[in-house]
């Protein structure tokens, strides 16, 4: 395995994680969190970064990816919930939250139109252009990781260093929800990207671009990913710190309500009318690559499931699944995958901490169990709480947990019910 195939699969994984989404959470954390900056993108980078990296480190680590970290808690638990990650950050969510996201932060910034044909010619064009790229598994991390991600960075440092320049840092007030605990709140944005779920597929992606490569042996894959890894978690840190900065800086009158807003306002200071062009190409190529990324984890996943159809079938399926979906509009996607997502982030964050965990101290089934148990009843309060049903007894009792105001009350139950489960296998010795 060349050295630079690792690097171009950095650039890919980088690519993946970097979305749109990604794209606008940090100017708005840099605007909002004022003389608090440093403390608040601490910890936007902790789960933005750490987090996933850990997870795909978790993927690298794990005989079978996503399946055989989720066959821990039960076999039948494993492909289920597999099936949901991949079907929830995939064909009804990640893929067309992608191309709708590029057509109205993107294209629109480009050319006024109005109408909902228009976005459905783009989502022909986006899609078709995605399905040209993907239908290849082998050439796919070449054209993200070598073509691709080059242009993203290229684009995205011309945008950056020329604030840099041309903008000047001055006090700013931090908002009222960073005057206290900043570092917290930005753990929180951080935490909210869920690009740790993401990563659970992300890392599947890496590890086969490596075995196209001709990466053999387990302790070659473990390393040419965790390398991959780090070369995509060093470029997140750069650009989410120079974009957290542009936030931090920008002149401004008007209130502005989200990142998007910062980064349009930004290029036309910086370029004039073509700072629109720029923003636009930039939006539109992030969220391209990961919608390449993630058909190419689904179409591989079902296809390692249920070989009766090809890789392409399947490509073709979520090409056609993402476009009708991105036709209900982003609002649409939005309203109908919270739910889902808040359900699962939990449960995600917990199999992957424990995978990580056992790799040191050996595997506890019972410690799965207990643990993705509790988060998972959690998990389902939460998610009927995201659909207005909450129940008032419950939330009080739920209030005393702590940080349950930042919705993470599941934390020290799930930890302690991981604890007694790994002390039980080890008491009866049946730690592996």
């Amino acid at each position: 395995m060349r050295k630079k195939d690792v690097l171009i699969s950095g650039f890919m994984l980088f690519s993946l994680f970097f979305g749109a989404g990604n794209l606008i959470f940090p100017p708005y954390l840099g605007m909002e969190s004022g003389t608090h900056f440093i403390a608040a993108i601490s910890g936007f980078i902790l789960t933005a970064v750490f987090l996933p990296f850990l997870t795909i480190i978790s993927v690298s680590l794990s005989k079978n990816g996503l399946l055989s970290i989720g066959d821990r808690v039960h076999p039948v638990f494993g492909i289920v919930f597999a099936i949901v990650i991949y079907m929830s950050i995939g064909a009804l969510y990640g893929i067309p939250r992608a191309s709708n996201v590029a057509y109205e932060l993107g294209f629109l910034q480009i050319v006024s139109v109005e109408g909902r044909l228009p976005l459905l010619l783009f989502s022909i064009a986006f899609f078709g252009l995605t399905y040209l790229l993907t239908i290849n598994p082998k050439k796919v991390i070449d054209l993200v990781g070598q073509f691709l991600t080059p242009i993203l960075l290229l684009v995205l440092a011309v945008l950056c260093v020329q604030a840099f320049i041309t903008f000047d840092y001055t006090d700013a007030e931090a908002s009222e929800k960073f005057q206290s605990a900043p570092f917290l709140k930005g753990f929180l944005e951080g935490y909210f990207t869920m690009d740790a779920v993401a990563a659970l597929a992300f890392g599947i992606v890496i590890i086969n671009g490596l075995k196209d490569k001709g990466a053999s042996g387990k302790k070659e894959l473990i390393r040419g990913t965790i390398s991959a890894g780090m070369i995509a978690a060093i470029g997140l840190v750069m650009v989410y710190l120079s974009l957290g900065w542009i936030g931090r800086v920008i002149p401004h009158e008007a209130p502005i309500s989200n990142g998007a807003e910062i980064l349009v306002l930004a290029s036309q200071q910086l370029f004039g009318y073509s700072g629109n062009l720029l923003f636009g190409l930039i939006v539109m190529i992030a969220c391209l690559t990961t919608c390449i990324g993630l058909i190419n984890a689904c179409g591989r996943f079902f296809h390692e499931i249920y070989p009766r159809y090809s890789y392409k079938a399947y490509v073709l399926i979520f090409i056609l699944i993402g476009m009708a979906v991105t036709n209900l509009g982003l609002n649409m996607i939005l309203k109908v995958a919270t739910p889902l997502l808040v359900l699962i982030y939990p449960v995600a964050i917990v199999l992957v901490a424990l995978s990580l965990f056992q790799h040191f101290f050996g595997e506890s089934r019972r410690m799965y169990v207990y643990g993705v148990s509790i988060a998972a009843v959690f998990s389902l309060y939460e998610m009927l709480a995201s659909l207005n049903l909450k129940m008032e007894g419950i939330q009080d009792a739920l209030s005393v947990l702590p940080l349950s105001t930042n919705g993470l009350a599941w934390t020290t139950p799930t930890l302690l019910a991981a604890i007694i489960g790994y002390g039980l296998d080890l008491f009866q010795k049946k730690i592996i």
